[in-house]
């Protein structure tokens, strides 16, 4: 189980970084964020197909063609968790070293585009409030962390319980 959940977790995690290191270098470099919400997700879910390969490399390979709830489950998770790791602590170098200030960049962007969108005076408070209370987070690695497993890991945990699903099935019995 340990060379699948690393094999799988390990090849997610890069597929997922490269990706956002990838749109984050671009988003930063033209100060189009446009499009770079749905290009994250959809990498997550290609990087995070990988849980639903691995348990099923399991179940097939090592376990009969058998594998419960559980265990699908758990290899799954920790599938996700490596690979969120990873995403994690590429976006800590690459967020620290190469775009320390992206968090100002996104702001003004996220607040133009409520402007230029017809948002009201209220909405557009709001957008600032909550983009403040997102930068606040943002002055700790901590924070950084948090914000950024937020991101990743719900969707990792998402596709570990549909793949656990999917794939759970019982032994059968030779007559």
């Amino acid at each position: 189980m340990q060379k699948i959940v690393l094999t799988f977790g390990l090849i997610a995690g890069l597929i997922v970084s490269t990706f956002m290191v990838c749109s984050i270098g671009y988003c930063y470099s033209s100060g189009n964020f446009d499009g770079n919400i749905v290009v994250g997700y959809a990498a997550m879910l290609l990087a995070f197909s990988l849980v639903f390969v691995g348990v099923k490399n399991y179940r097939d390979k090592y376990n009969n063609g058998s594998i419960s709830f559980g265990k699908a489950f758990r290899i799954g998770l920790y599938i996700s968790l490596i690979a969120s790791t990873i995403y994690v602590l590429v976006w800590l170098v690459d967020y620290y070293m190469f775009v320390p200030d992206f968090m100002e960049k996104y702001t003004t962007h996220v607040i133009q585009d409520a402007k230029e969108n017809g948002a009201s005076t209220a909405e557009i408070k709001e957008q600032i409030k909550m983009m403040e209370e997102s930068a606040k987070l943002y002055e700790t690695p901590i924070g950084v962390i948090l914000l950024t497993y937020m991101e990743i890991l719900p969707i990792g945990l998402a596709v570990t319980l549909i793949s656990a699903l999917i794939l759970k099935r019982k032994h059968t019995a030779m007559a």
